[in-house]
């Protein structure tokens, strides 16, 4: 099983053919004996290097291979950024031997460049995966025309690979599909769900339920998704408050193909339980519930309650500590907000510790924190000022206790402060949140009242 990479160099040429052709990498001591080995640690510099083992020249010598791809450069008169272009092909460990990773190298790159570029094949023994180094010149001996790199490179560059080890009866990595984008990556990667992972989830519960795509449709519509797309199309997609484009189903995964789905819901016809359609939980509408219940309390509106309420709203969908939660019923837009359900505790603790319900008594007790902290500092400033003119050691250590104790006092202070600005911002996207999730469930349980037309005489 060989992997493969390809990228440009942008530094200087001599380095990336030195580092392939360093010798502590390109020899091991099981190929040769002590004194050879000995000799070949001491020797390594470029004029040396013909010593090593598995260094092979395309359309140079390896031993000189750095001179004369710079004058292929100066006979065309091409520098350019990309001096070099670095490429490697990796093995499974164990599974070949120096000699045969060295072939199989020199093989891929005859291929893939040897008809118009010069190239420096080394295969490095240094690790457990032996693996080949490719250093090829940026301009081409034949006509002086420069490598782009294109994106079909790094593909046929595998491709080659795979077909040359194949050929070799060694393993070859299998193509799948991959169903995500780089910063889909990075988001997951932080331990944040995804626009297709909400929705993916979302689709497996609404299958599960479903019988036709009619169904389907309405289920998904419940949850607060918009088709711009339905299934009367091959690729349908949905759309979501919040989201900047449409997200194809079929770009969920395999398993989500038209007929696939298809599939799914022609067994679900064969299930007693979903002889009867029934509505999805999502219809309960608990925002207003919430709302309802309050008014019902004579709860006042206050910053506090505002957050109370979309704390609690935002519980419905963490579950409990054994098991998550089954009941969803809240939009996508407002599940993304989950993963913050930690800050806003801690912000809802602050408003109730401090006794603050409204925005002015926000900005009074931010003010208060930046007085006192501005007050601590200054008396921490003038502690470090004299200790600066002490010269007693017992009185530097008390000087400095001072102004531990001091620094102690502060850093609680400014992390309320930090809480306290942080409430401030969130206060109105919380209110257009919930005024987003109000307007959803309204819509889907038939309140919203129509307009009457307007007409002169």
């Amino acid at each position: 099983m060989a992997t493969t990479g390809f990228w440009p160099v942008k530094g200087r040429l001599k380095e990336v053919i030195d580092y392939a052709n360093n010798p502590d990498k390109t020899t091991a001591k099981e190929y040769l004996d002590e004194d050879l080995y000995a000799a070949i640690q001491y020797v390594e510099n470029d004029d040396k290097t013909d010593q090593t083992m598995y260094v092979s020249g395309i359309n140079c010598s390896k031993h000189n291979a750095y001179n004369e791809m710079i004058a292929v450069k100066r006979r065309f008169g091409e520098r350019g950024k990309n001096i070099a272009y670095h490429g490697y092909q990796s093995f499974a460990a164990g599974e070949v031997t120096p000699d045969e990773a060295h072939q199989i190298g020199l093989e891929t790159a005859r291929q893939m460049w040897g008809a118009r570029y010069q190239v420096v094949v080394t295969t490095h023994l240094n690790t457990d995966n032996i693996h080949n180094h490719f250093v090829i010149n940026s301009v081409s001996f034949v006509d002086g025309r420069k490598f782009r790199n294109g994106i079909g490179d790094r593909l046929e560059l595998r491709k080659i690979s795979d077909t040359i080890c194949a050929a070799r009866h060694k393993s070859v990595i299998q193509s799948h599909k991959f169903y995500s984008n780089k910063k889909e990556y990075w988001i997951r990667n932080s331990g944040k769900p995804t626009h297709r992972d909400m929705l993916r989830r979302d689709v497996d519960e609404a299958l599960s339920k479903c019988c036709t795509f009619r169904e389907l449709e309405y289920y998904l519509k419940c949850l607060g998704y918009r088709f711009d797309r339905d299934f009367r199309y091959e690729h349908p997609s949905v759309i979501a408050d919040g989201w900047e484009r449409a997200v194809r189903i079929t770009s969920l995964g395999e398993k989500y193909s038209h007929e696939e789905i298809r599939e799914r819901l022609n067994a679900n016809q064969l299930k007693p339980e979903l002889y009867v359609f029934v509505s999805p939980k999502w219809k309960r509408a608990p925002l207003l519930n919430f709302e309802y219940q309050l008014r019902q309390a004579q709860r006042k509106d206050t910053v506090q309650l505002l957050f109370e309420l979309f704390i609690e709203i935002l519980k419905l969908c963490t579950g409990s500590n054994i098991q998550e939660a089954d009941n969803r019923p809240l939009s996508p837009q407002m599940r993304a907000e989950v993963q913050k359900l930690d800050k806003y505790i801690e912000e809802y603790k602050l408003l109730c510790d401090h006794h603050i319900e409204s925005p002015k008594e926000l900005l009074s007790f931010q003010e208060d924190l930046s007085v006192r902290i501005a007050a601590l500092e200054k008396e921490r400033y003038d502690l470090r000022l004299k200790l600066r003119r002490t010269k007693s050691p017992e009185e530097i250590t008390a000087l400095k206790e001072q102004a531990k104790a001091i620094t102690a006092k502060i850093t609680p202070l400014r992390k309320e402060l930090k809480v306290a600005l942080r409430i401030e911002e969130h206060i109105p996207q919380i209110s257009e949140l919930l005024d987003a999730e109000r307007n959803i469930e309204l819509k889907n349980n038939g309140l919203v009242k129509k307009k009457e037309r307007g007409y002169e005489r």
